[in-house]
């Protein structure tokens, strides 16, 4: 039996940051990984995704550029695209992350572990051992989530692939279906057309990227289909089989046929095999916690849940977020210091519901952070929806010839911050820090209008913005 001061289940980047926080605060801590240390998205998401959609993009803007364009002929070398995959990716090797969890001071544990009542973790290691791990403080749990596929018959035997195969695929196939209209469908549809696939994208719903504007999915869809994706809309699978190729039966009665079949069709948490039951909370369902991190339902306030397994905001930068928060409050609760969970204090993830940014690096590029126009409406905010064509900016005009984009900042009309802003455009994620700060800070609009944007840069859409607020 070991003891500690806190025990994370999880070595991904949410576990990874959690840890680190506790451990300098001043407390011992065991990190356990059933895989790779570094998670889902140093292997199967965020890292491999983005390099296989830099090269594209890259070609894509030299392409819209008078002088670059002539030079930038022919395809992308796909076998040097899937090279630079791999490197980033480390090869699925965890060597340099396993380093620096020991310069940490974390104490690394390998294999499954799993809940066995209050601050008690059984790990079952690679070699069949059984070790038993104890917390005096804390167990934090770290498991983020897995792919949800839908109940299709003879869906296993099809062999489909989903966002992990998606990611680290060693072949382009010539054929690919994509099954979603979310993040992870746009994002690899634009891909792996980009590397040569034929590619084939059904969305059961009317629109991509639902939990956006709609003029961002909009727009996401035009590029798309000028990259030579087939989209349809209203399309539901009702019906898989492999016989070499994958044939997808549509609930019209059409077919649709292709060497390979991405379902992205949601992810739920990670929790299944976690012996939740043993503490009190259903296995299978997300961990329910406050803003500090603590589970609710468990009694003795032991148990947090930190990242994507607790349901709040799905995405890394936002499970490193409570990652570093939940982790100095467990240290600041083990030494007895005070908290400040105020809103926006120290000791609480206020952004998870006020300010989560995302970038979907489609070509062209999606980013929003805070509410959507009809997300605010609707919890009652008296807002104004302030919109302006990015292409009319000297900095866009530069930026590609016939740039097209746009820019959406919702602005609370009764204290005049922003609620949120959304761009679409080439190169737009860049713009999406600023904003993030103007709505985190809830900077007055009065003194937006101070933050002078550098001349000719996309970011004087800002001033547009401004200029367009105030008639």
């Amino acid at each position: 039996m070991d003891e500690f001061d806190v025990v994370v289940l999880g070595a991904g980047p949410t576990g990874e940051n959690l840890a680190d926080r506790a451990h300098a605060g001043g407390l011992s801590v065991a990190i356990v990984e059933s895989e790779l240390v570094g998670g889902e998205c140093s292997y199967w998401a965020c890292m491999p995704s983005k390099a296989l959609l830099r090269p594209a993009a890259a070609l894509a803007e030299a392409r819209r550029l008078p002088g670059a364009r002539e030079a930038a002929g022919g395809r992308l070398d796909a076998a040097a695209v899937l090279a630079r995959r791999d490197e980033f990716t480390s090869h699925w090797k965890d060597d340099g992350q396993v380093d620096w969890l020991k310069a940490a001071g974390l104490v690394l544990v390998r294999g499954h572990g799993r809940l066995d009542g209050a601050k008690r973790v059984v790990v079952q290691t690679p070699d069949g051992e059984r070790r038993v791990l104890t917390a005096r403080h804390a167990v934090a749990v770290c498991t983020g989530t897995r792919a949800a596929l839908p109940e299709l018959p003879g869906l296993a035997e099809v062999r489909p692939w989903t966002s992990r195969e998606a990611t680290a695929s060693a072949q382009v196939p010539t054929r690919l279906a994509v099954v979603g209209g979310g993040v992870v469908a746009c994002e690899m549809a634009t891909a792996w057309r980009a590397l040569g696939s034929e590619v084939v994208q059904l969305v059961r719903g009317s629109r991509l990227l639902p939990r956006m504007e709609p003029f961002a999915g909009e727009a996401v869809a035009e590029g798309l289909r000028a990259a030579g994706v087939d989209l349809r809309f209203g399309a539901s699978v009702t019906g898989v089989r492999r016989d070499g190729p994958v044939t997808l039966t549509l609930d019209g009665g059409d077919t649709v046929t292709a060497d390979e079949v991405l379902f992205a069709t949601g992810r739920v948490p990670a929790t299944a095999d976690l012996g939740l039951e043993t503490v009190g909370l259903a296995a299978g369902r997300p961990i329910e916690v406050d803003s500090t991190g603590l589970a609710a339902g468990v009694p003795g306030g032991w148990l947090y849940a930190a990242g994507d397994v607790n349901g709040r905001a799905l995405l890394t930068h936002q499970g490193k977020y409570q990652g570093r928060i939940f982790g100095e409050v467990i240290a600041d609760r083990a030494a007895g210091r005070p908290l400040d969970t105020a809103d926006w204090g120290r000791s609480v993830a206020t952004a998870d519901e006020r300010a989560v940014p995302q970038v979907v690096f489609t070509d062209p590029e999606a980013a929003a952070v805070g509410l959507t126009l009809e997300q605010a409406a609707r919890e009652g905010h008296r807002v104004r929806a302030v919109d302006y064509d990015l292409g009319g900016v000297a900095g866009a005009a530069l930026h590609a010839d016939g740039y097209q984009g746009h820019a959406r900042a919702v602005v609370d009309l009764d204290r005049e911050t922003l609620l949120g802003v959304t761009f679409v455009g080439a190169g737009v994620a860049e713009l999406l820090h600023s904003a993030t700060i103007a709505v985190t800070a809830e900077v007055p609009v009065s003194r937006l209008w101070h933050a002078v944007p550098s001349y000719p840069t996309i970011s004087e859409v800002w001033l547009r913005l401004l200029e367009t607020y105030r008639g």
